[in-house]
């Protein structure tokens, strides 16, 4: 029972970060802010299931740096968008749509 006051709002803020991601595809910044609320609410949602069943928090540890390391990678390629083409917007990209 107490588990579930824990884990309804963060599939919520998962559900709401899938939305945005999908809804608001054409600036590149909005997609990787939403892409990084829906990795954190499942880094929140994995140390829930990870405290609740008594597991070790290392796949949690991985888990995390390597959203790090895809946030990292999301800001270096809008860097590299900004400065090639002068703006975030994805529907500038012709030759992808």
């Amino acid at each position: 029972m107490y588990m579930f006051i824990y884990v309804c709002p963060l599939v919520t803020l998962f559900l709401s970060a899938l939305f945005v991601y999908v809804s608001k595809y054409k600036h590149f910044l909005f997609m990787l802010l939403s892409l990084e609320m829906g990795v954190l609410s499942l880094y929140m949602l994995m140390l829930t299931f990870f405290s609740y069943f008594v597991f070790e928090y290392f796949l949690g540890m991985v888990f995390l740096s390597m959203s790090v390391c895809e946030g990292v990678l999301g800001l270096s390629l809008l860097v590299f968008v900004i400065r090639s083409h002068g703006s975030d917007m994805l529907m500038i990209f012709d030759s992808l749509w």
